[in-house]
C-alpha cells in the first residue's frame, strides 16, 4: 500500500484564495470564558499560533480563574464574565462553558462587540443557534462554531477528494462517536447542506443510532455508543467509485485512506483474481511546534481551527469556509431533531 507523509494539506480558506497563510501572525487578544479542561486545551493550542495572545480568563470561581491564569501565563483573570467581555484589551472570546450556557455567554460577548469562538454543540437547539448568529450578524463580528474536526488536514484532504470526484458520487456515510454532533457533520461534508434530510432514530439515551435519508438515494448511518464503548470510531464515506476512510479517532483524524475498489466496474469483494484493491494512505502528523499534555486524543489539533480564525479575521471575513454558518445551522437542525427523538425514546 503506498504511504504518503504530509505535514499539512492546504486549508480551504487558503486554497480558495480568501486568506494569506502568513496571517496566522495576525494579532488577536483572546479572552477565555470558562476555566474547565476544554478551555485549558484550547488556550494551550493558542500558544502555537504566532498572532495569539492569551489576555484574559474568567470563571465564576476567582480562585479557579487565578490558577488558570497562573498556569498559562494569562495576563489577567476575572470572577465575572461581564467584566471580561467588557475589557477593551480582548478582541475575541472563546466560550468553553456547558452547552446549555452557550447562548447566554455567547450573546454576552457578542453584545460587547467581541468576536466569539464557541464550543460545540453551538447551542441547546437550532432556534438558540439562529438567535446567536443573528446577533453576530447585527454587529458585524465573527461567531464560529467550534467544530474543530473540519479543520484537521485529513478532513481538508477528504473534502478535496470528494470535490475532485476521487470516489465518484458520494452515496453513504457511516460514522460512530458518543457525541452526536461530531458524526452529524460528516453528512453535509459528503452530500452538501442544501437539502435537509429526514431522520429516524432508534435506541435511547445510553446507546442509539440514526439514519439520515437524503433525496437522491443518499444516506448517513450514524451510531452514538456510550462513552466507554469500544466501537472503532472510524468515519467512512462511500461513493460510486471508491471509499474514504478517516482513521481512528474519526473526530480528530491524522490518517486518511483512499480506497478505489471498483476495477473495471466490479467491487473488489466480488472479483475472483485476488488482486488487491488500489489504496493510498495519507498521514498528517500533528503540529511539531505544539507538544502539550491532553486529556483526550489529539486535542492540540485545536490549533488548526485557531489558525484559521486568525487568517480569516485578518482578511476581514466573519466566517471560515471550512464550517460556515449555513452548514453549522444545517447540523444544528439535525442535532436538535435527533436529541428530541433520543429523549422521547428514553422516556417512553
Amino acid at each position: 500500500m503506498p504511504d504518503h507523509e504530509f505535514a499539512l494539506s492546504t486549508p480551504l480558506d487558503v486554497r480558495l484564495g480568501q486568506t494569506d497563510p502568513k496571517d496566522t501572525a495576525f494579532p488577536l487578544r483572546w479572552g477565555i470564558l470558562g476555566a474547565g479542561n476544554v478551555s485549558r486545551q484550547w488556550a494551550l493550542s493558542l500558544l502555537g499560533v504566532p498572532g495569539a495572545t492569551l489576555t484574559a480568563v474568567a470563571a465564576r470561581d476567582k480562585d479557579r480563574a487565578d490558577a488558570f491564569a497562573a498556569n498559562l501565563d494569562v495576563t489577567r483573570s476575572f470572577a465575572s464574565y461581564e467584566a471580561m467581555v467588557a475589557d477593551e484589551d480582548v478582541d475575541i472570546v472563546y466560550v468553553g462553558t456547558k452547552t446549555w450556557l452557550h447562548k447566554e455567554h455567547t450573546l454576552l460577548a457578542l453584545h460587547a462587540g467581541k468576536h466569539v469562538m464557541c464550543e460545540k454543540p453551538l447551542a441547546s437547539n437550532a432556534a438558540e443557534a439562529a438567535e446567536m448568529y443573528a446577533s453576530a450578524a447585527d454587529r458585524g463580528v465573527m461567531l464560529l462554531d467550534g467544530m474543530w474536526t473540519r479543520f484537521f488536514p485529513a478532513i481538508e484532504h477528504a473534502r478535496t477528494l470528494i470535490h475532485d470526484g476521487a470516489i465518484g458520487e458520494p452515496l453513504m456515510v457511516h460514522a460512530d462517536f458518543f457525541d452526536p454532533i461530531y458524526v452529524i457533520q460528516v453528512a453535509p461534508l459528503a452530500f452538501g447542506y442544501e437539502q435537509a434530510p429526514s431522520s429516524i432514530v432508534t435506541g435511547g439515551r445510553a446507546a442509539s443510532a440514526a439514519i439520515l435519508d437524503y433525496e437522491g438515494n443518499h444516506a448517513a448511518v450514524l451510531s452514538f455508543p456510550p462513552f466507554n464503548s469500544e466501537l472503532p470510531e472510524v468515519t467512512e464515506i462511500f461513493g460510486t467509485q471508491g471509499r474514504i476512510s478517516l482513521g481512528r479517532p474519526g473526530h480528530c483524524p491524522t490518517e486518511l485512506t483512499l480506497h478505489a475498489p471498483r476495477v473495471g466496474g466490479v467491487p473488489s469483494q466480488y472479483r475472483t483474481n485476488n488482486e488487491p484493491a488500489p489504496q493510498h494512505r495519507f498521514h498528517y502528523p500533528l503540529p511539531a511546534n505544539v507538544s502539550i499534555p491532553s486529556a483526550f486524543p489529539n486535542q492540540h489539533g485545536f490549533l488548526y481551527q485557531a489558525e484559521a480564525v486568525h487568517r480569516c479575521l485578518a482578511a476581514g471575513l466573519v466566517e471560515c469556509p471550512q464550517y460556515t454558518q449555513a452548514e453549522s445551522m444545517h447540523c444544528m437542525h439535525i442535532w436538535t431533531d435527533i436529541m428530541r427523538q433520543k429523549a422521547a425514546a428514553a422516556n417512553a
